[in-house]
């Protein structure tokens, strides 16, 4: 493991996701991914009796499913780094208190899961573990809540809003396993352009990405041809046009072969989700579904997967306070 140009860390003992899982909810189901998911449910409570409760119960069943599927006993994974986006992570920590794992528990905001294969990767190159679960979860319901109006208002949604994914998305990390692997990461930094709206999330995360993605092809020599696929996580519609947009400024052309994780799980014409998906399950589902099926059937062989953050709370807003942005991006290959 080396640090190379000034904030990206490549692998000399390359770490391999060996498995991965995710449940999402009925809107999720309803949209063009469907097929890729584990499991989708029926209604956003899932037998609970609060959407917090059922956002426990989703990363719960996410996680269980993963360290199913990856065939290694749960006594041989020697950490769980997790997040999501509600108050102290309560949906991950409630969740996953009877795991009986050790357990990092982390907030990133949308780009919690990223940060999460950060992590893992790093600690497992260092000789620190040999397996390690990376998990995200995000609810609808309780992130509306939150961070906007509660659901009983039927407040109006601008057309710059986002629609917070109901789902959870975990992948097993391990230094073991034939691919495909974790080869670079690039940690961001905090971008802050002084967007203040709440509902326009997109715009707010955009330069963040911007900043990791210039960072990446500076530390690394890369540039947009030597991946099949570059992915964000949460920009959903808008953040991706301003992105592309920002990208082109400083001579990078990313039309190609660039999406947004918010653009792909929804049905814009037939769902009315505005801009797209959002929230920590958003990048962590489109990858643990979809993406990981075409690394696997080799459909994409170089993917660079940047996931986006907005570093706010509702306090903040009522505050009159601009939104801060985060990326982090990972390179995974074949």
């Amino acid at each position: 493991m080396q640090k190379i140009g000034k904030q990206t860390v490549k692998f000399d003992n390359t770490v391999s996701i060996i498995s991965t899982a995710s449940i999402v909810g009925p809107k999720e189901a309803d949209g063009p991914l469907a097929k890729y998911f584990d499991q989708c449910l029926e209604d956003e409570f899932w037998g609970e009796s609060s959407w917090e409760k059922a956002e426990s119960k989703i990363i719960k069943e996410t996680v269980n499913t993963v360290v199913s599927k990856s065939g290694i006993n749960s006594s041989d994974i020697d950490y769980c780094f997790a997040g999501d986006l509600l108050n102290q992570c309560i949906s991950s920590s409630f969740g996953l208190r009877d795991i009986n794992i050790p357990f990092i528990g982390i907030f990133g905001a949308c780009s919690t899961f990223v940060e999460s294969l950060c992590l893992a990767s790093v600690f497992l190159d260092g000789n620190a573990g040999t397996n390690a679960i990376c998990a995200a979860s995000s609810h609808f319901c309780s992130a509306e809540k939150q961070f906007r109006f509660p659901l009983e208002l039927g407040n109006q949604r601008p057309p710059t809003s986002q629609w917070t994914v109901t789902g959870s998305g975990a992948a097993i990390v391990s230094k073991n396993g034939n691919g495909p692997y974790i080869t670079n990461i690039t940690l961001g930094k905090i971008v802050d352009m002084g967007i203040k709206d709440a509902n326009n999330m997109g715009a707010a995360m955009a330069p963040a990405a911007l900043d990791t993605l210039l960072t990446h092809f500076k530390d690394t020599g890369r540039n947009p041809s030597y991946y099949d696929a570059i992915l964000t996580g949460d920009l959903g519609y808008i953040g991706k046009e301003i992105l592309i947009d920002l990208a082109g400024t400083k001579g990078y052309n990313i039309k190609s072969n660039y999406n947004d994780c918010g653009v792909l799980i929804f049905d814009k014409e037939t769902q009315d989700t505005h801009s797209g998906g959002s929230g920590c399950g958003c990048c962590a589902t489109v990858f643990s579904g979809y993406l990981f099926k075409q690394l696997q059937e080799k459909k994409y062989k170089k993917i660079l997967l940047i996931a986006t953050g907005a570093l706010t709370n509702s306090t903040t807003s009522q505050q009159g306070e601009s939104i801060p942005g985060i990326a982090h991006a990972v390179s995974i290959e074949i």
